[in-house]
C-alpha cells in the first residue's frame, strides 16, 4: 500500500493488478508512434514498455480519509461479473476488500464511495453476491453516482431495439446492461445511491466536479487540506503521454471534444494551483504534480 499525506488528509492507494495493458496507438490512438519515443525517457519503464510498444496501466482504487470520513474512489472490476465482451474483465476474480482490510480500512466504516464515471471498471466492487444476490459492498456508505451517466445507463437497461444508443455496437450495450444490472441498479435499490449533477460538495474538503466527455457524467474529485490540494481525474487520462499531447484522447472516450476541453480545464487549474493530479490507472507511479509546457504539460514531481 502506498500512502500520501496532503494537509490534513491521507490517501491510499490499493492496487489490484498493475502491468501490461493495450497496443499504445490503440490506446492512445492520436498520439504519433515518433512522439511515444521522443518521450521515451520519462514514460519508459514504468507507463509504457518501448520494446512492445504496450502502455501499462494499473487497476486500483484510491482512499481518502480526512476529518473522520473514510472514502473511496472508484471500485475497480469486480469479481465474478459476466463481462462476455471484455476478456480482462470477464468473471475475473479479485479481492479488492482484503486489500482494503490490509490497509486498514473495513466496508463498514466507509461513509463515501465515489464513482467517477459509471464504466464497469470504476464500479465493479460497489456490490458483492451474497446467497446469489448482489448487495452493496459497504453497507454504510452513500454512493455518488454521476447523474448524466446514470440516466444514459438506465434508458438502456429498459430499452428494447432500436436502442437510443445510436452506432454503439450491440456487444456494448450488452455490457453496459449486464454492469447496470449489478453494479449499479442494486445499490439504488438499497436506497444508498446518491445522483448528482454540475457540482456536489461532500464536506469542505472534497468537492465532486462533472468533467464531461470520457463518458456524459465523468467527473473528478479535489481535495483541499490546510492549504493543499488534490485531484481525482478518473479516466481524463489513461497514459501520462496525455499530458504532453493533451487533446489527445483514449480510444474509451465517447464524446472526444468534450473529453479533450475536459482534460485542457482540468490540466490548467491543477497546474495553477499546484493540485496532486492522481488518475485512475496510471501504471508506474499513480499521481503526479503537473506543470504548463508548451501546449501541453509536464512532470514537476511524481508521487504515490
Amino acid at each position: 500500500m502506498e500512502r500520501i499525506v496532503l494537509g490534513d488528509a491521507e490517501i491510499i492507494r490499493v492496487v489490484e493488478w498493475q502491468g501490461p495493458f493495450a497496443p499504445a496507438g490503440v490506446l492512445v490512438p492520436g498520439v504519433a508512434a515518433e512522439h511515444w519515443k521522443e518521450n521515451e525517457p520519462w514514460l519508459a519503464p514504468d507507463h509504457w514498455d518501448p520494446s512492445a510498444d504496450t502502455c501499462r496501466a494499473a487497476l486500483q482504487t484510491w482512499v481518502v480519509r480526512h476529518g473522520g470520513r473514510t472514502v473511496v474512489v472508484d471500485t475497480g472490476v469486480g469479481s465474478g461479473r459476466e463481462r462476455p465482451n471484455t476478456p480482462q474483465f470477464h468473471r475475473r476474480e479479485g479481492d479488492l476488500l482484503a486489500l482494503l482490510a490490509a490497509a486498514g480500512v473495513a466496508p463498514e466504516e466507509v461513509d463515501t464511495v465515489v464513482n467517477t464515471h459509471l464504466h464497469a471498471d470504476h464500479v465493479g466492487w460497489n456490490t458483492v453476491d451474497r446467497d446469489g444476490a448482489w448487495v452493496p459492498a459497504f453497507p454504510n456508505a452513500a454512493y455518488l453516482m454521476p447523474a448524466a451517466d446514470h440516466a444514459k445507463l438506465a434508458a438502456l437497461a429498459g430499452a428494447t431495439a432500436p436502442t437510443p444508443a445510436g452506432d454503439v455496437p450491440q456487444t456494448q450495450l450488452d455490457e453496459w446492461r449486464l454492469m447496470f444490472a449489478d453494479s449499479v441498479l442494486p445499490v439504488q435499490q438499497a436506497g444508498q445511491a446518491v445522483l448528482w449533477e454540475d457540482e456536489y460538495r461532500i464536506d469542505d474538503a472534497l468537492t465532486l466536479e462533472a468533467a464531461p466527455g470520457h463518458t456524459p457524467g465523468s467527473s473528478v474529485l479535489r481535495l483541499a487540506s490546510h492549504g493543499e490540494r488534490a485531484v481525482f481525474v478518473g479516466d481524463l487520462m489513461h497514459s501520462p503521454v496525455q499530458l504532453s499531447y493533451p487533446t489527445c484522447n483514449s480510444c474509451f472516450c465517447e464524446d472526444p471534444v468534450e473529453a479533450a476541453a475536459s482534460r485542457l480545464r482540468i490540466l490548467g487549474r491543477a497546474s495553477e494551483k499546484h493540485e496532486l493530479v492522481i488518475p485512475a490507472h496510471f501504471g508506474g507511479a499513480g499521481a503526479a504534480e503537473v506543470h504548463r509546457a508548451g501546449a501541453g504539460f509536464a512532470i514537476t514531481r511524481w508521487a504515490g
